[in-house]
């Protein structure tokens, strides 16, 4: 299919076979053989708005010598396929993309992602490429950071990605990047960066484990104990917390649709979505993160699948 493709748009396509298992080895196989300065990882399910290219490059092409990659801004394709990708398209439409922007705001992206991202080839190739490790992505964007890189993020640079559509795969994918985030943490920690953004913000990711061990551990159980009348964790008052984070996911949401009318794309329907995402949504990701840490901390078998 790809062959056809670029006969027919008179491209110039290489086709590489990497007989090693593992996505590092296939992204390190495919560095060896690029001849340009910058180059993209995109993953196979992820499809491109068409000025997405323009928008990264532009961001590149427009920013300081110090900055070795830009982060390309991913959402939802298959949001109507099941309650979780329901779910998902708000998570990342919200939730990944407005840390992404707090983030880029320090100027330092903490990943930038393998399923959409432009980076430096000399820059990568001078930090050894990707590890074969279950979070390539953010050791290799901690090891840039390392070396005195930044990193940008791409609100404009939009891509659609494949969701996991069942709870299994979700859990698959999420305890993967809970494991990913402790393998950077291990490998490049916060003390060793040169940058004191990266390390500001990658330090904040010691408060996620935090946040996702209380979140599953105490406030879990209180608030099903307090469905019983029980109110010694969360209490009655507890409950205008709930207003407030409605009130904060909406106005993150219309910061959010200015990246839709700039590419002339709608914001589609999905409450059930919304509604899904904001009662429920962290109390299913904290305790699969929670899973992911001690995952890693025991070290289990890697498992994509």
């Amino acid at each position: 299919m790809a062959e056809n493709t670029a006969r027919e748009l008179g491209l110039n396509l290489t086709i590489l076979d990497e007989p090693k298992p593992g996505k590092s080895n296939a992204l390190n196989r495919g560095l060896k053989h690029i001849k340009t300065d910058l180059f993209i990882t995109l993953d196979a399910d992820t499809l491109l708005h068409r000025q997405a290219i323009r928008f990264i490059v532009a961001r590149m092409l427009s920013s300081p010598p110090d900055v070795c990659a830009v982060a390309g801004h991913v959402l939802v394709r298959n949001s109507r396929q099941s309650l979780i990708t329901r779910m998902q398209e708000w998570d990342y439409f919200i939730g990944i993309a407005s840390i992404k922007r707090m983030q880029g705001l320090y100027q330092g992206t903490l990943v930038a992602q393998g399923a959409f991202s432009l980076y430096k080839t000399e820059k990568v190739r001078e930090v050894g490429g990707w590890p074969d490790m279950i979070g390539e992505d953010i050791v290799l964007t901690w090891r840039l950071f390392e070396k005195g890189c930044r990193v940008y993020f791409e609100p404009l640079a939009v891509a659609f990605t494949q969701a996991p559509d069942k709870l299994k795969s979700f859990q698959l994918q999420r305890s993967r990047w809970a494991r990913g985030m402790i393998e950077g943490l291990k490998t490049t920690p916060p003390w060793i960066q040169k940058n004191p953004f990266a390390i500001f913000m990658s330090a904040l990711d010691y408060l996620i484990v935090f946040v996702d061990f209380f979140y599953t551990l105490a406030w879990i159980p209180g608030l099903i104990l307090a469905f019983f009348g029980k109110y010694y964790i969360v209490g009655i008052y507890t409950l205008l917390v709930v207003p407030l984070n409605l009130i904060v996911l909406m106005i993150m949401a219309s910061y959010q649709r200015w990246v839709f009318d700039a590419l002339n794309l709608h914001v589609r329907r999905n409450r059930i979505g919304f509604f899904l995402y904001f009662l429920f949504y962290q109390m299913i990701h904290s305790p699969i993160s929670l899973l992911g840490y001690f995952q890693e901390l025991f070290g289990a078998e890697r498992k994509w699948k």
